[in-house]
């Protein structure tokens, strides 16, 4: 179905052809062969080379072979001459004629008749597609290229020649001496040529437009041809249609030409031949929907693209490549590879640095698959998992196809989809998880993994939407098995009830399912120890850590049940006040000293790591919050696994590590007037980390992305409510800010928790009423703040309760106050609350007029303030040191913090251990660039040498993956 097309690059074929046309015209006839693969425009240089030899005096003859006249005798033959080869129609002249004989005088009169005309005047005999016409006129065009050199006669045939799996017969040239046959091959079109037929089609297009038709038209003149005139057919506006990126699917285009072409190729390379480039569009679409998952872009030989089909090398991937497609589409391997090879060399297919064909353009592979019925699809997607599978694939190549392809009915498809689940999880795409395990349950297996299939699967459900995975979870909990399994389904289903509001209903329902399980005290216990988790979360309910304790039930092993009041008790008197550090330690080591039930160790180790945060004991928080989050990797609905994940968050900023809370996936992100869960710890952290390093208007847009007024009243709002009291304190709002510091502070006292330790609000309550005159106020704060801080006995609670009161005390007694609070926080983790002590202390020193003093520890605040990042605080030292006569400082000419972005950037990939050439290429820049960046890294990190890097940089940005893990 050729398209009209100019003509491009064929000017050296239109000249031979002249010359050949001279050449008959002197009476030395001869067969000209074009070749060439579907859709290179022999069609359309035949008919110029007709125009031509007509322009020359020269008479044409016009014949075309079609796959319907490959049947019937003679029917290029007849095209050629008309009414005057009637006599080709007439049966044999007696019944003692056979076919054969009566075939061979018809060729005869038909030469004597081409011999007529040739006397008449130079003949030029056009034959379009020789491969499809009959045998007959094949037989007899191959016998006149041998007569009729001597006749002025030029022979002009095309013929396809392209590698398809099922070999193709012999070509009209076989058999003929190269003397009498002159074969010219044409080429696909080159990048410049493609472009310049894109651009005179759309002048106005965009480089980045031109780029991505050249790709989609494949080097193909009747493809590109077929593109160009579907996007001309498009309706939208002349900026949108030339600067719009392709459609990667041909149900974009309209009136669907380019589709029409590759199924034309198709159609005309045969069964064997489209079934390898379907089962080739399919492997290939895997691979893409994985890399578009990732985030990626399309595979280009690098990362995701790599590592999906196994190999050592790129031509052992390839190899392997090879035998998938030959496996897939039942045909011969070695023909599959040189059909590989051909049409990468054509230009429909692309070889990248890592050994894979892929298709030169997304649109393209569509178009190829746009022939096939989603039935046949989904079969080969699945035939496709199996042979990778076979392979040694990883998981998550396999999984888009079983994803995408029909039931196998085999265990090992439900081991492939829930092993990809858990890495997509762990990679942060809880969406493709979700799509992984809703196409596991579409596979045959026994009840009680499809309940675990059902709980992992309720569990990402319910985080998108707390009501989401509420009818999954409801079935785990009817399917039969074993009272572990049950128990874990009634956790999760219990906690999912509680996250969407209806407290009341989860407690009924563990209540239920108490009684049912009456003779097990192990279960008991956990569904007790549950109820009193969810009951303390819930405001509306009275605290289980004031409930008298049920009785537990008998039976050997620890009571969960007691161990969980014990531990909520030290968490109450933690923080309204009455034990202290070193007390509430103690407690919570003797508490987590036994074993306990898996079910039940998140409870005891997640209560005791919240402890440990408060005490400041960080690296034994850490490992607490290891220890508790490994038994539910795949247990994601537990009451403590909200909490545990908060807690990473909380060491990271008690660290003053902010670069690793703004790592934490959706830290930064606002879930914007939803109806969904409200702002969790890592949005806290996020704002306060935002705030400290410099960037109100980023924390400004988090905040305004809660509607704080509808949020649930929970522990995690009332937190959110000390952020947004900081950013105001930030921006210059101290009346607001105090509203939010105080509100937070009564919302805590309503749950008897006086001591903040995470969120110190009577400190922002003090410092804004010292901003806006009120010193009584901010003293009164300060005193309590003070007092509930000795109790706790942490050195930087104590320094920074007292770092608050010098400052709201004034005076020499107010400086005695804050030069205790110096020390104190020296010794403590973190760094921020030192540089607020220092930068109070030399406040209260300027206010004396020692500026001398003054000047060194606001200089010791500005150092600190470098190293950690700290904008906020730097700056206000800076000005401070600015009001003392001190010259304001610049920035840092030395040290890992004088690295600009791009020498940081280098510096770590060459600590990594990458040649200068390596970093060029992954960064796409020059040599050059890299070599000075290193330089000027070199002078101020203080070293000469590369292998110097790893040991002068600061350490790797916070993986919270890697530390859960």
């Amino acid at each position: 179905m050729p398209l009209a097309e100019p003509l491009s690059e064929r000017d050296d074929a239109l000249r031979l052809l002249a010359a050949q046309g001279e050449r008959a015209r002197a009476g030395a006839g001869r067969l000209v062969l074009l070749r060439g693969a579907t859709g290179t425009g022999r069609t359309a240089l035949l008919g110029a080379a007709a125009e031509q030899a007509a322009g020359r005096g020269m008479r044409v003859l016009r014949g075309r072979g079609t796959p319907e006249d490959g049947g019937a005798d003679w029917g290029v033959a007849r095209q050629l001459f008309g009414a005057d080869a009637d006599f080709l129609r007439e049966p044999p002249a007696s019944a003692g004629t056979s076919r054969a004989e009566h075939r061979r005088t018809q060729g005869a009169l038909l030469w004597r008749l081409l011999e007529t005309y040739a006397r008449r005047g130079p003949l030029f005999v056009a034959v379009d597609d020789a491969h499809a016409a009959d045998a007959a006129s094949r037989r007899w065009l191959t016998e006149a290229a041998r007569l009729v050199d001597g006749l002025p006669v030029l022979l002009v045939v095309t013929e396809r020649s392209q590698y398809d799996i099922d070999p193709a017969g012999h070509g009209l040239a076989h058999g003929l001496s190269p003397a009498l046959v002159h074969t010219h091959t044409l080429a696909p079109l080159s990048a410049g040529a493609a472009a310049d037929l894109v651009r005179a089609a759309f002048p106005d297009a965009e480089p980045g437009r031109v780029a991505d038709c050249v790709r989609a038209g494949a080097g193909n003149p009747l493809l590109l041809r077929a593109l160009l005139h579907d996007l001309s057919s498009w309706t939208e506006s002349a900026a949108e249609g030339t600067s719009a990126a392709l459609p990667e699917t041909c149900a974009a285009l309209y009136p669907g030409a380019y589709p029409d072409v590759v199924s034309w190729w198709l159609a005309g390379a045969g069964g064997s031949t489209a079934r390898a480039a379907r089962c080739l569009a399919v492997l290939e679409s895997g691979e893409a929907d994985r890399a578009a998952a990732a985030r990626t872009p399309e595979p280009a030989g690098d990362g995701i693209g790599r590592d999906w089909c196994p190999g050592y090398c790129p031509d052992e991937r390839r190899d392997t490549q090879a035998r998938i497609v030959a496996r897939m589409a039942q045909a011969d391997p070695d023909r599959v590879t040189g059909w590989l090879t051909a049409m990468t060399r054509l230009g429909l297919l692309r070889r990248d640095t890592d050994g894979l064909h892929r298709y030169a353009h997304p649109l393209l592979r569509d178009a190829v698959l746009s022939g096939w019925t989603s039935g046949r699809r989904r079969e080969a997607h699945r035939a496709a998992a199996e042979e990778l599978m076979r392979e040694g694939a990883p998981v998550g190549a396999v999984a888009w196809h079983l994803y995408h392809g029909a039931a196998v009915a085999e265990p090992w498809a439900v081991d492939v989809l829930l092993d990809a689940a858990a890495e997509e999880v762990r990679a942060g795409r809880p969406r493709c998880a979700v799509a992984f395990l809703r196409r596991a349950l579409d596979e045959p297996m026994e009840p009680v993994r499809r309940a675990t299939v059902l709980i992992q699967l309720g569990s990402l459900e319910c985080a998108a939407h707390p009501s989401g995975g509420l009818p999954r979870l409801a079935q785990a909990v009817r399917l039969p098995g074993g009272s572990r399994d049950r128990l874990r389904a009634t956790v999760a289903l219990a906690t999912a009830l509680a996250r969407s509001g209806d407290v009341a209903a989860a407690r009924r329902m563990l209540r239920e399912e108490e009684r049912r399980l009456a003779g097990r005290p192990g279960p008991v216990r956990t569904l007790r120890a549950v109820t009193l988790l969810l009951s303390d979360a819930a405001p509306q309910v009275s605290r289980a850590g004031h409930e008298p304790p049920p009785p537990g039930p008998e039976g050997d092993g620890p009571d969960l049940l007691d161990a969980a009041h014990r531990m909520l008790a030290v968490r109450h008197g933690a923080t309204a006040g009455q034990i202290s550090s070193r007390e509430a330690m103690e407690r919570i080591r003797a508490l987590t000293e036994g074993p306990a039930d898996p079910v039940a160790v998140p409870f005891l180790y997640g209560m005791a790591a919240l402890v440990a945060h408060w005490a400041d004991e960080l690296d034994e928080a850490e490992r607490l919050i290891r220890r508790a989050l490994d038994p539910l990797a795949s247990f994601l609905l537990h009451p403590m696994h909200h909490i545990l994940t908060d807690m990473r968050v909380d060491v990271a900023a008690a660290r003053a590590d902010w670069d690793a809370v703004l790592a934490e996936p959706h830290a930064r992100t606002a879930r914007i007037r939803s109806s969904g869960p409200g702002p969790t710890s890592a949005h806290t952290q996020a704002v306060i980390a935002l705030v400290e390093t410099g960037r109100r208007e980023e924390a400004a847009r988090l905040v305004d992305g809660f509607d704080l007024p509808t949020a649930a009243d929970s522990w995690r709002t009332h937190r959110f409510l000390y952020a947004r009291a900081v950013l105001r304190a930030a921006s210059g709002q101290p009346e607001r800010a105090l509203e939010d510091f105080l509100e937070c502070g009564r919302r805590q006292a309503s749950r008897e928790a006086h001591l903040s330790v995470v969120s110190p609000w009577r400190v922002g309550a003090a410092e804004c009423l010292l901003a806006l005159g009120r010193p009584h106020e901010a003293l009164e704060l300060a005193a309590e703040e003070a007092r509930l801080a000795e109790v706790w006995g942490t050195a930087r609670a104590r320094g920074r309760a007292l770092r608050m009161l010098g400052e709201a005390t004034g005076g020499r007694r107010g400086l005695r106050l804050t030069a205790r609070a110096v020390g104190l926080l020296r010794a403590a983790p973190g760094g921020a609350e030192l540089i607020a002590a220092l930068i109070a202390h030399g406040r209260l020193l300027l206010a004396l007029r020692e500026r001398s003093q003054a000047r060194a520890a606001l200089h010791e605040a500005v150092e600190h303030a470098e190293r950690l990042g700290a904008v906020r605080l730097r700056r206000v030292a800076e000005d401070l040191l600015h009001e003392g006569g001190a010259r304001r400082p610049g920035a840092p000419r030395t040290g890992p913090q004088a690295l600009t972005d791009s020498e940081r950037r280098i510096a770590g990939l060459a600590a990594e251990g990458r040649t200068n050439a390596e970093i060029a290429a992954a960064l796409h820049l020059a040599r050059r660039t890299v070599e000075i960046h290193l330089t000027a890294a070199y002078r101020k990190l203080g070293i000469t040498r590369r292998t110097q890097l790893p040991a002068a940089l600061p350490p790797a940005p916070y993986n919270p993956a890697a530390r859960a893990g």
